[in-house]
């Protein structure tokens, strides 16, 4: 129509993501600001979907919207692909794409490859998880997984704790080995390739499970968390045994309501138990964050944090990249209308 004004967007690819050379702090204090507005409640929160193919392979697409006052001022939507067994053809096993719009007249701002940003952010949620949660003297980390979000998950704790050692473990040594190695040469500190859950776990002081199994198994032992631990729980197929949640003496979740969102998730089963309800539930990170509520309280308490991704997240590190593209001159101007 005649009358219709052009829209333009701004455009960040793969290689403009890597261009910015986003910075450990500048990650982290996007999400930390995120969490902060959302225990504050300056966010809307659009219950994730998830659509499952019958195309015959392990994978599924998950759908996130959601929006951010708090000095950003984006709604944004999120699609981001999970195929487990992409390795077999030398290729990420997530894909996401973020597309933000303007909050009041509705037309889209941007639209950025959010593959690397998912990941970035998923070790961003980690990370401030454990800032608030573990305790201040944690020496031990213990990992389970080594896809993308697990690079960031060590690598932004690294940034905040003094650890004595670091171990990591996932289902293929032909995995593990060299994420060991790539983390031990990006860090500048060793990094232990150990070769079962329990080597990796046991008297661990931050535990995390990132694992990618293809069905449910509880291969994460309750009897392997010490007193004082805290741990993480993140796979899309649960490894916990049930009574796991019976030691902890906080329950803390990023959003109650993706809690019930969906047939996957690492506490699906506790969910559906009764184990983790409104009524144990301890906090919502973001209000932890926004002082709403404490954090860790003492040196024994034993502590879960299971965090599922929020579409937040992926706005507001997508509104970082994005400012700091334009400060830079990185990206794209596209004509979308």
């Amino acid at each position: 129509m005649a009358d219709d004004k052009p829209v333009w967007i701004d455009f960040l690819a793969g290689p403009d993501i890597a261009e910015l050379a986003m910075t450990d702090g500048e990650i982290l204090d996007a999400i930390e600001q995120q969490l902060a507005a959302q225990g504050r409640g300056e966010t809307v929160i659009g219950e994730r979907t998830h659509l499952m193919p019958k195309a015959g392979v392990p994978g599924h697409f998950n759908v996130l919207r959601g929006w951010i006052g708090a000095g950003m001022h984006r709604a944004g939507v999120k699609v981001v692909s999970d195929f487990v067994d992409n390795y077999k053809h030398g290729m990420p096993s997530e894909y996401g794409t973020l597309i933000l719009m303007d909050e009041k007249l509705g037309f889209p701002t941007a639209i950025v490859d959010a593959t690397h940003l998912t990941d970035m952010r998923t070790g961003a949620m980690t990370a401030i998880g454990a800032k608030y949660l573990a305790r201040k003297d944690a020496k031990v980390l213990g990992h389970i997984g080594a896809r993308g979000s697990s690079y960031w998950n060590v690598r932004l704790m690294a940034a905040l704790f003094d650890f004595d050692e670091i171990r990591v473990h996932s289902r293929r040594r032909d995995s593990y080995v060299p994420f060991a190695e790539q983390l031990s040469r990006d860090l500048g500190r060793p990094v232990r390739a150990v070769d079962s859950w329990q080597a990796a776990i046991e008297g661990a002081d931050i535990v995390v499970e990132a694992s990618r199994l293809t069905k449910p198994e509880p291969l994460l032992k309750t009897a392997w968390i010490k007193e004082g631990a805290l741990v993480m729980p993140y796979g899309t197929m649960s490894a916990l045994e049930l009574d796991l949640t019976d030691i902890m003496a906080k329950l803390v979740v990023d959003d109650w309501g993706q809690v019930g969102a969906g047939p996957l998730g690492a506490l699906r089963a506790h969910v559906n138990a009764g184990k983790l309800t409104k009524e144990t539930l301890h906090a919502e990170m973001g209000e932890i964050v926004a002082g709403v509520k404490p954090g860790r309280e003492n040196g024994s308490e034993r502590i879960l944090y299971w965090h599922r991704g929020l579409s937040l997240s992926d706005i507001a590190l997508g509104h970082a990249m994005l400012e700091k593209a334009k400060r830079l001159g990185v990206g794209q101007r596209l004509r979308f209308h």
